[in-house]
């Protein structure tokens, strides 16, 4: 059955922004203290937020001042602004939903701020998702509690349980098994047994998309 709605996560998702974050975090725990490199930092961190990153490194031994997560955002937000590209096929994905008439929307961790970066740095797509990007910053609690899905489910008028999640993370993909909707786990660098593990159904290419919506 075909979805009433289908929402994306962002990072990892939409914009190649990871490796971009996971290199300016890693650089940044180890000048405070925590030997970290962008691997250890996906591994540990992946789809979480920025304030669950410094509580975690505190624990293991980072000395991160109260002001942490605002001045290595400014880091990050530095970084991305450089250039972040697009995940290969997305823009297809979206052609696919508008030709179905199906609509969509952006459920992210990560700030408003960040995301007008990142998908601001591509005016024609960023303009087809105006008013359907939603951030952790909307809701009370984020993923992986069922909110920000719930809330973008709502605001675009669909039925949660007939709307379909694309995560590239375990969080997110909790995320979406906690507010009843199925989730396929982008994962193109891997056998997906992580997301598969949290109710996902992997998925190596955005090519492969349409046809696992039922478009």
């Amino acid at each position: 059955m075909r979805p009433a709605a289908v929402l994306f996560d962002c990072d990892g998702v939409i914009v190649d922004s990871e490796p971009t974050t996971d290199r300016v975090i890693a650089a940044n725990l180890t000048r405070h203290g925590l030997p970290m490199d962008p691997d250890g930092v996906r591994s540990l961190f992946r789809g979480g937020t920025m304030f669950g990153v410094a509580d975690a490194a505190r624990t293991r031994g980072a000395n991160l001042g109260e002001g942490w997560v605002d001045a290595v955002y400014a880091e990050v937000f530095d970084a991305l602004a450089a250039g972040t590209p697009l995940i290969e096929g997305i823009t297809g994905v979206l052609d696919a939903l508008d030709a179905a008439a199906i609509p969509y929307a952006v459920g992210s961790n990560g700030p408003h701020r960040k995301m007008a970066i990142t998908l601001g740095q591509h005016p024609a797509l960023h303009d087809r998702l105006r008013g359907r990007i939603y951030s952790r910053e909307d809701v009370a609690r984020p993923k992986p509690a069922a909110d920000l899905y719930l809330y973008a489910a709502n605001r675009i008028g669909a039925e949660p349980s007939r709307c379909i999640v694309i995560e590239d993370s375990a969080t997110g993909a909790r995320a979406a098994r906690a507010a009843g909707m199925r989730c396929l786990g982008y994962a193109p660098h891997d056998d997906g047994a992580a997301l598969a593990a949290v109710g996902a159904r992997p998925f190596r290419h955005m090519d492969e998309l349409p046809a696992l919506l039922g478009l």
